[in-house]
């Protein structure tokens, strides 16, 4: 169908307004050489006035001019310029699909119009195909590039990245082809990887996403929040530590300060009652045990 352009954009128009105005030293000599590019160019109102019929209508005619334009110049850059501020409103479109991400709009707004550059340096008129149609694509993508990019909660490599959304894909056809959730050894031989890969990258995936330790369960779970399943410290964990390094150094003591040691911590006996086992006085126990447990500190601080 033949786009419709409203009466002020009707081709017969020649003069450019003021809110798309031609470079400065085009303007100074009407008759330059260098304007020719732009001459016979429909009137283009402010861009907030255009409805999305006469911006289509518009690039068109502008996209037709732009292949006759040499890159680089400055009607190219006029042009392409143009194309840009009258296209805006996909990008605000595709936009408008991630509002509830936690990105500012503006930022995503910034990023869709990367790729909306992008498209209008590949769109070639001779495909038949309209320009929003060409460009949504690419202006989605660049946006969806931008939250892969950024969005995960711990920094993985860009291979991690890709890696898990072919994993998600292919979960997913595999999935619904055998009724139930693939092993690490299908989805490997459907993407050609080990199974190491494909155990790796199904690890990456648990970092694009972390969870407040303040976040509620959910309404079936009986568990609390995740801070109250946090592991304590286990100070256990350091009383084996400290008997390993010890082992050796009590191993080396004399017979009768390794009974002591024994009687004293394993037996839980009291000095005195060490005293009647080993036929010795309580002052002397206190002694024996003082002496040996100095010994053993002062070989535990060596080793640190």
């Amino acid at each position: 169908m033949e786009d419709i352009m409203s009466p002020r954009l009707d081709g017969s128009h020649t003069q450019r307004a003021t809110s798309t105005r031609p470079p400065e030293h085009l303007e100074e000599d009407e008759s330059a050489d260098g304007n020719a590019g732009l001459a016979g160019l429909p009137e283009i109102p402010p861009f907030s006035e255009v409805g999305p019929v006469d911006a289509r209508a518009l690039s068109k005619t502008l996209f037709e001019r732009l292949e006759s334009l040499e890159e680089g110049t400055s009607e190219y850059s006029y042009v392409r310029n143009t194309l840009v501020e009258l296209n805006l409103a996909l990008v605000k479109f595709a936009a408008s699909r991630f509002r509830s991400r936690s990105e500012p709009m503006e930022d995503i707004i910034q990023v869709g119009t990367i790729g909306l550059i992008k498209a209008i340096d590949r769109f070639e008129l001779s495909r038949g195909v309209e320009f929003p149609t060409f460009a949504m694509p690419t202006i989605v993508g660049e946006v969806k590039r931008f939250f892969r990019d950024t969005s995960w909660s711990v920094r993985v490599p860009r291979r991690l990245q890709e890696l898990r959304l072919d994993l998600a894909k292919a979960g997913d056809e595999l999935a619904q082809q055998l009724d139930r959730a693939p092993t690490v050894g299908e989805l490997a031989e459907r993407l050609g990887l080990s199974n190491d890969e494909v155990v790796e990258g199904m690890a990456a995936s648990n970092a694009y996403t972390a969870s407040s330790l303040d976040a509620q369960p959910e309404e079936d779970d009986s568990e609390g929040a995740l801070a109250d399943r946090i592991g304590y410290e286990d100070h256990g964990l350091e009383g084996i530590e400290y008997i390993e390094s010890l082992r050796p150094m009590i191993a080396r003591l004399p017979q009768r300060d390794r009974q002591i040691l024994s009687l004293r911590f394993v037996a839980n006996m009291t000095q005195s009652e060490i005293g009647e086992e080993l036929g010795i006085s309580q002052m002397h126990v206190s002694r024996l045990l003082s002496r040996t447990l100095v010994r053993l500190r002062k070989g535990l601080t060596l080793e640190e």
